[in-house]
């Protein structure tokens, strides 16, 4: 296994989604939604949609065009 790869893969990926903080406050939105109310189907709809953009808050991620445009995006 090369894991020089992996690293990069890994690390590419995170500048990709907007870097390390953006990553931790995507970590910390999915978990605000796992520990929230509602059924396990309405979580995990919520979760998918807030994956779907990285970085973003979640009333964002809804549906509002643009996105945040205080977010510097590579």
């Amino acid at each position: 296994m090369d894991l020089k790869k992996l690293f990069n893969k890994a690390k590419k990926t995170v500048d990709d989604r907007g870097g390390v903080e953006s990553l931790k406050a995507d970590a910390q939105e999915l978990k605000d939604i796992a520990s929230g109310k509602g059924s396990l189907g309405d979580k995990a709809k919520g979760a998918a949609a807030a994956i779907k953009a990285p970085g973003a808050p979640s009333d964002e991620k809804a549906g509002a065009a643009g996105g945040d445009q205080s977010r510097k995006q590579p």
